[in-house]
């Protein structure tokens, strides 16, 4: 793909207002890409702190998925090496317990442009409950069962809990995750990422 087209598909994205209306603090598309990527981060959606800053995973949830991944800050933000496309690019406020979900109007309007010109994904970490139901639409499985089941999963998908410290919880009745699932997940990032 010419260089000029993923440029423009790209500022398409950075400018997109399609659902400015339903939010909060208005629209500020927060993604990584480029069409040498290898590895893709499919999140939720950027939090308060991320909206902010402009910066996908720029907070405590980024530092943790980093070290279950075992690649440093300079790797993660190199969109050459890793695409980071939440399902939804915008912060999509709070709600009673959280932040809202990502709003409906984004996954179909970007991610099958961006990820068609972006052939070279070898690995998917599909991170939470939004990126699962996209991802993986016919398993009714609660995350949990997934996450469990990672060797089950197609060899191009990791699916992961949430890095969340709101995820502290979750992560303390699952010690597997940490023992097991997280030794292979640095194994199969290293891999995705060689050259």
């Amino acid at each position: 793909m010419a260089a000029s087209r993923f440029d423009n598909l790209l500022g398409r994205v950075r400018a997109c207002s399609l659902c400015a209306d339903q939010l909060p603090h208005g629209p500020r598309p927060v993604l990584q890409a480029h069409p040498s990527a290898r590895l893709l981060i499919a999140g939720q959606a950027p939090g308060r702190k991320v909206h902010e800053s402009g910066v996908p995973f720029d907070d405590a949830s980024g530092e943790r998925l980093r070290d279950w991944m075992g690649v440093s800050r300079e790797v993660f933000y190199d969109p050459h090496q890793v695409a980071i496309l939440p399902m939804g690019f915008c912060y999509p406020g709070t709600g009673r317990s959280g932040d809202l979900p990502p709003r409906p109007e984004c996954a179909p309007a970007w991610r099958a442009p961006l990820l068609e010109v972006m052939p070279q994904i070898r690995l998917t970490l599909v991170i939470g409950q939004y990126a699962l139901a996209h991802h993986l639409p016919a398993d009714t499985r609660a995350l949990t069962d997934v996450v469990k089941a990672w060797r089950d999963l197609p060899p191009a998908l990791a699916v992961l809990p949430h890095p969340s410290p709101r995820n502290n919880p979750w992560l303390k009745k699952n010690p597997w995750f940490e023992a097991e699932c997280v030794p292979q997940l640095r194994q199969r990032v290293a891999a995705a990422l060689s050259v």
